[in-house]
């Protein structure tokens, strides 16, 4: 881990990727973080860990090497499992000993992510500080049994939680978009000197979200993708018979966003193939949505902060 501590008292912050070991893009965003230029003038302390299932990254894998979920097994124990005795080290030399957290994840395996920052939109404190990440989307997420989040709040300590992209790829929308909006966050919480730029891009805010599942096997054929307005029953996708004629329709059950999708085109009945955030007012959907177009990512600022040659 590295921790980078400023000449002025301030939060204690982590920022921890790769929780599950083959979701890497928050690695590249924190190597990418912690080599800004801006940080000279930090505040406080950041705690950054890239990555955190170390099993898992090596064998390129979701879980520890006991087919756990670590992510599942907070707060862990000195005596339990090897996801549990990994869980009680990081929570309680790192986690426990901030003020917040920001933690890193990319969608499972063969699905893709819209940015997004999930998190309980009812506490005011959490609320604001997901706004001000300008992720695409903020979603309001329950907590889960075992989970970092769950652990954390149920300890006082507030986390964010970024979902953008896909497993064992790399991003670069998701990458920049997941960099300028730790260093938002930081400057909301007077870590960071405050930006220049009057306007904010607001969010998309939605509470709840749903998965549209196959009804039928076969070949998936999508019509729309991450970042698609869709309405009731219109139609999303088709999936074929791969040895007949008969195709079958995907129609949306409400009003939405797509915030999430299979990136593999076979599928059986009953898989989750697009999972879309409910939100009424398309046109205002739509207008927010436009702010995040690859374009205008990439003249975000993130260069301003450092100007490091980007991985492509």
């Amino acid at each position: 881990m590295h921790v980078i501590r400023g000449k002025k008292e301030g939060p204690i912050i982590f920022i921890s990727a790769a929780v599950h070991g083959d979701e890497l893009n928050g690695i590249e965003i924190i190597r990418r973080l912690r080599k800004l230029n801006i940080l000279k003038r930090l505040k406080g302390t950041l705690i950054l860990v890239p990555i955190v299932n170390v099993y898992g990254t090596m064998t390129l894998s979701r879980y520890m090497p006991d087919r756990r979920d670590l992510n599942r097994s907070f707060p862990g124990s000195i005596k339990g499992s090897l996801a549990s005795r990994v869980a009680n080290i990081f929570f309680k030399e790192i986690v426990s000993k901030c003020d917040l957290g920001i933690d890193l994840h990319t969608a499972s395996i063969h699905k893709s992510n819209l940015p997004q920052i999930r998190t309980n939109i009812k506490d005011e404190f959490t609320y604001k500080l997901a706004k001000a990440f300008e992720a695409p989307v903020v979603l309001h997420s329950e907590l889960r049994d075992g989970s970092l989040r769950q652990t954390a709040q149920e300890e006082g300590i507030p986390i964010l939680l970024y979902e953008a992209g896909e497993a064992l790829r790399f991003d670069e929308t998701c990458i920049r978009i997941g960099v300028k909006g730790v260093v938002n966050v930081l400057r909301e919480l007077n870590m960071l000197p405050l930006s220049k730029r009057k306007s904010k891009k607001l969010p998309i805010v939605t509470r709840s979200s749903q998965w549209i599942r196959a009804g039928e096997s076969g070949v998936l054929r999508t019509i729309k993708a991450l970042g698609d307005i869709v309405k009731k029953d219109e139609v999303i996708a088709y999936i074929d018979e791969p040895l007949g004629d008969a195709s079958f329709e995907v129609k949306s059950l409400f009003d939405g966003i797509i915030i999430g999708k299979s990136e593999i085109p076979l599928v059986q009945e009953g898989d989750a193939i697009f999972h879309i955030a409910k939100f009424k007012n398309l046109e205002v959907a739509e207008t927010k949505i436009e702010y995040f177009s690859e374009e205008i990512v990439y003249k975000n600022g993130v260069d301003e902060l450092h100007n490091e040659e980007i991985i492509e």
